[in-house]
């Protein structure tokens, strides 16, 4: 008798088994499918990039030498002026280009929900989630690649990190998280927004909560309100994060509070986005 709840529960593994691989095995060919897309339109990497490149240039060589003159001393130990700014602006710059591309992401999901290829998709035996995951993670690649050249113009700028092998590995992880929650959010309000412009004027609130934290300048010289907000706000924990784990300067609690941000935006994000996602009439 005992030996059918056994072959049941056998056979109800191997078919979760199976249903993980081909959900596996469906996401990266929608993986694919955006890495085509990359190639095909490399306008898509340059607009991420090129918004915060032209931010930090802005930033550093015509209004740098005048904030950082507020900073004191910078994270990097430089004295003030332009040196010191560069360095503290930095960590708020590279959030900047993560918001940018999630930005990009919401219009690229808007325009696969207003063409009818994710009706077609419905209809065809893959994974539901993989058309989803497919997006996210073609983001995440695209993300970590204009980063790298967002930093690369800002060491010709003068950024001077103090970060070790280990510190720069601790950036790409909390990098890596930090895209992938910001990312399902953009999904979830892509397919909210219904519209292409939508997608994209849903987005813009990430653009500005870096200016609203301390990407740009200390909070303490904020407003006490505006100050209560940027201090709570998490996006301040993230930069404080990255520019602890580049400048070497002081975490504190920002690590902790940033990944669990980090959770429970992507957490909230994915399961917004599969409901919606699920609840789409097929085509």
């Amino acid at each position: 008798m005992s030996a059918v709840p056994r072959t049941a529960s056998r056979v109800s593994s191997h078919a979760s088994s199976r249903a993980a691989s081909h959900a596996f095995a469906d996401s990266a060919t929608m993986l694919r499918r955006q890495l085509r897309h990359m190639l095909r339109y490399p306008t898509l990497i340059l607009t991420a990039t090129g918004v915060p490149v032209v931010l930090l240039l802005l930033f550093v060589h015509v209004l740098g030498g005048i904030l950082g003159a507020g900073l004191g001393t910078g994270p990097g130990g430089a004295s003030g002026g332009r040196d010191a700014y560069v360095d503290y602006v930095v960590p708020g710059v590279i959030l900047m280009t993560v918001a940018t591309a999630a930005q990009g992401t919401a219009i690229s999901v808007a325009i696969d929900m207003n063409e009818g290829i994710v009706a077609r998709f419905r209809t065809m035996a893959i994974a539901r989630v993989s058309v989803l995951t497919g997006h996210v993670l073609g983001s995440l690649i695209q993300t970590l690649l204009s980063i790298t050249a967002v930093i690369g113009v800002a060491l010709l700028s003068g950024f001077g990190p103090t970060a070790g092998f280990a510190e720069w590995l601790g950036v790409v992880g909390v990098l890596v998280m930090i895209i992938l929650a910001l990312t399902w959010l953009a999904v979830a309000l892509a397919m909210v927004a219904k519209s292409v412009a939508g997608a994209s004027n849903m987005l813009t609130p990430l653009m500005i909560l870096p200016m609203m934290g301390s990407g740009f300048v200390p909070t303490d010289s904020m407003p006490s309100g505006l100050r209560w907000f940027a201090d709570y706000q998490p996006f301040t924990p993230f930069i404080e994060t990255l520019r602890g784990l580049l400048m070497g300067t002081p975490i504190g609690d920002s690590g902790g509070l940033a990944v669990g941000w980090c959770v429970v935006i992507a957490l909230g994000g994915y399961l917004w986005a599969k409901r919606l996602y699920d609840r789409e009439p097929a085509g």
